[in-house]
C-alpha cells in the first residue's frame, strides 16, 4: 500500500517547527555500542577521580601518555606542540598549538573539577559520649539532609610542618572502613520534621562518626579521641595539630554504575562537572590532526564556591599560561594577550538541569533540556532577570548551531528553570569578561548537587562529539 501523502500543513509544520527528539530512537546498534564503551571508560574515570586533586593526577597521566609535555620544561613551542600546566595540583590547562598560530585566537573548552561535598574544619577531631567525630564545613550548594546516613569516604592531603605530604583515600577500597553522619530516628523526630527541608539538618550537625573504641588508660579524659588519633598516627604518622594544614574532603563512597534495566544512564557522585571534564579531555586528546586554531583545555577549581582563589577561574594563572605560550612561541608583545582573547571562542563545559517529571513545576517545558535528547546549550545562566549571566550573542549561537547541525550532532537549548524559580552560574562570564565568545554547553543532569547524580549515556557521548567538533572545526 502506498504511503499516505502528507498534507500541506503537515509538510509546513515539519519545515517550520523546532521539534526535539530522543537520541536513542534512531541510533544504530553500532553507535549504541560506541556509547556504552565510552560510558564504561567515563565511569572508570569517575571512580578514580572524586576530588579536584585526583582529577589533576588522572589528567596529567592521560595527557603525558598522549604526548603532552609540561610547558615549564620547554624553551620554545611551535605548531603541533602539545603542552600542559598544572596549577597547585588543583587546576589543569592544556593546549595543542594550531596551524594558524596563537595570534588567530583560541578554541577553548572550560570545565571545573570541584563538586559539592563536605570539608573537614581545621580543628575537626572531638569526642562526645563515647563517640569520636570529625567536624565539617559544607562546600558548595547542597541539601544538607542528603548527606546523612550514607557511606562517606575521606579523600585529601595532610601537609606536615616539615613539608611532608600525606595522601589519604579511605573508604573506597572494599577492605576499607567507611564513615557516616547519623540522623534522628523517625520515632523521635516529630519536632525535626516540622522544620523546613533546609533546616531539618543544621550545618553544625553534619559531623562524621569515626570511632567508638576507647584507649585503655583511665588517666586519659578523651579515650575514644585518643584511640582514633593513635590509629591515624600509627598508619600515617600524623598528630591532631597536622589537621591545621590539611585539605580533607568527605565524598560519597558510592561507585559510578549503570542505571536502569537498559543501562542507558550513569549514576554517580560528582558528575557536575566531571562529566564535562572527561568529555572535554577526551575531545582534546582524541584529535588526530593538528587543528587550524589552537585548542585549549581548562579544568578549573572552586567553581562551586564562586571561582575565587589562586586555583579558581578568577585568578590570573590561566592568563599567565596563555602569556607563556605566546612568549615561548616568540610572538609576545604588549596587548597581544587581550587581542588573542578577543579573537577566541569557548564552550563553557558545564552541566545543565534535566527535566524531571517528578518535579515538573519548576521547569518551563518549552525551554528545558531532556535527558537523552543530546548535548545542552545554555545561552545564559544567572537568575531572576539574567543576573550574573554573560548571555551569548546571537551571532555566536548561530555559529555553534551550524557547527553541530553540519556534524549531525543532536543538541537542545535550554534555561535553568522557570524565570523566578532560581538560577545558577558557571565560569562563562569570567572568560566573556576577557572578550571571548562563550556559551555554556554540556550534559543535562538529574539530581544535580546530590550525592548521586544521573546522566544519560547518549548525552554524555553526544557532548564528547560536540566538543571534538568544536576543537577541530570552529573557525
Amino acid at each position: 500500500m502506498e504511503e499516505k501523502q502528507k498534507s500541506e500543513g503537515k509538510l509546513l509544520e515539519e519545515k517550520l517547527f523546532n521539534v526535539r527528539k530522543c537520541g536513542w530512537k534512531d541510533t544504530s546498534e553500532e553507535k549504541v555500542n560506541m556509547i556504552m564503551k565510552f560510558s564504561d571508560e567515563y565511569m572508570y574515570f569517575l571512580n578514580k577521580s572524586k576530588t579536584e586533586r585526583e582529577v589533576s593526577v588522572f589528567a596529567k597521566e592521560v595527557l603525558e601518555k598522549n604526548g603532552f609535555k609540561n610547558v615549564d620544561d620547554l624553551d620554545n613551542i611551535s605548531v603541533g606542540d602539545k603542552v600542559y600546566y598544572i596549577n597547585r595540583e588543583k587546576s589543569v590547562y592544556a593546549a595543542i598549538i594550531g596551524k594558524n598560530g596563537l595570534e588567530s585566537g583560541l578554541n577553548i573548552l572550560g570545565a571545573h573539577m570541584d563538586s559539592p561535598r563536605l570539608d573537614l574544619k581545621p580543628n575537626p577531631v572531638y569526642e562526645d559520649t563515647g563517640f569520636a567525630y570529625f567536624n565539617t564545613q559544607y562546600y558548595g550548594g547542597i541539601k544538607k539532609y542528603q548527606w546523612t546516613t550514607i557511606p562517606l569516604a575521606i579523600h585529601g592531603v595532610i601537609v606536615k610542618t616539615n613539608g611532608e605530604k600525606v595522601t589519604l583515600n579511605i573508604g573506597e577500597d572494599e577492605n576499607d572502613p567507611i564513615f557516616t553522619i547519623t540522623d534522628l530516628l523517625p520515632h523521635l523526630a516529630a519536632e525535626q520534621m516540622k522544620k523546613s527541608l533546609s533546616n531539618g539538618v543544621e550545618g553544625e550537625d553534619l559531623d562524621l562518626l569515626v570511632g567508638s573504641i576507647p584507649y585503655n588508660d583511665e588517666s586519659v579524659s578523651e579515650k575514644v579521641k585518643l584511640n582514633t588519633l593513635k590509629l591515624l598516627n600509627d598508619k600515617y604518622g600524623i598528630t591532631e595539630a597536622d589537621f591545621l594544614s590539611a585539605e580533607l574532603e568527605l565524598v560519597p563512597a558510592f561507585k559510578a554504575k549503570s542505571l536502569g534495566f537498559d543501562s542507558s544512564m550513569v549514576a554517580a557522585y560528582g558528575q557536575d562537572d566531571k562529566v564535562c571534564c572527561y568529555t572535554a579531555m577526551r575531545a582534546l586528546i582524541d584529535m588526530k590532526e593538528i587543528p587550524e586554531k589552537t585548542s585549549i583545555l581548562i579544568l578549573a577549581d572552586k567553581e562551586e564556591i564562586g571561582s575565587m582563589g589562586n586555583t579558581g577561574m578568577e585568578s590570573q594563572v590561566f592568563d599567565n599560561f596563555i602569556a607563556e605560550l605566546l612568549t615561548k612561541a616568540g610572538i609576545n608583545r604588549p596587548n597581544l594577550l587581550n587581542k588573542v582573547f578577543c579573537k577566541s571562542a569557548m564552550l563553557s563545559a558545564d552541566v545543565g538541569s534535566a527535566y524531571d517529571p517528578l518535579y515538573a513545576s519548576v521547569s518551563d517545558r518549552k525551554n528545558v533540556s531532556y535527558a537523552g535528547f543530546g548535548v545542552s546549550l545554555n545561552k545564559y545562566t544567572g537568575g531572576r532577570g539574567k543576573g550574573g549571566s554573560s548571555d551569548a550573542g546571537a551571532e555566536f549561537v548561530g555559529k555553534i548551531r551550524n557547527l553541530f547541525e553540519s556534524n549531525n550532532i543532536l543538541y537542545q537549548i535550554d534555561e535553568l528553570g522557570k524565570v523566578d524559580a532560581g538560577g545558577g552560574g558557571t565560569i562563562a562570564y569570567i572568560l566573556a569578561d576577557k572578550g571571548v565568545d562563550v556559551i555554556d554547553c554540556g550534559v543535562a543532569v538529574l539530581s544535580m548537587h546530590a550525592p548521586y547524580e544521573v546522566t544519560s549515556k547518549y548525552d554524555v557521548y553526544t557532548t564528547y562529539e560536540a566538543y571534538k567538533a568544536f576543537l577541530e572545526q570552529m573557525k
